[in-house]
């Protein structure tokens, strides 16, 4: 899981999915745009997911149809068909976790990123 975690972190963008519309949350406070659709460059996004698995589910095949390649879905975005999904439509690195690895809910990126950014860098270091 360590690598696909680096694999992750070495897009230069990022998008986090599951803005709010509750001003209490984050996701609230955070700028938006209206889809993964609308990414700049998506090829070069990866995508964090912070939505109920039917959602994630959906937003799976549209990063997908735009060609996003590293998706990390947060503790309770996925179940085994949103894994299945990232799977089969060939996306290059999905971070989700599983208990045995990670714990019950799997990899959550404020708790595994850290590690997994730094080591992205090192590996950026060593490239040059």
């Amino acid at each position: 899981m360590e690598a696909t975690i680096r694999t992750f972190f070495r897009s230069p963008y990022y998008a986090v999915v599951g803005a709010s519309t509750d001003p209490s949350k984050f996701g609230h406070k955070v700028p938006t745009i209206p889809s993964i659709r609308a990414l700049p460059k998506p090829q070069e996004t990866s995508v964090s997911i912070i939505t109920p698995p039917g959602i994630t589910l959906s937003v799976l095949k549209d990063a997908a149809d735009v060609g996003v390649k590293r998706v990390w879905m947060q503790p309770g975005a996925w179940d085994d068909e949103c894994v299945r999904v990232a799977k089969e439509r060939g996306l290059e690195a999905v971070v989700y976790g599983a208990q045995e690895e990670l714990g019950y809910e799997g990899a959550c990126v404020l708790v595994h990123g850290e590690k997994g950014m730094k080591g992205a860098a090192s590996d950026a270091r060593e490239r040059l």
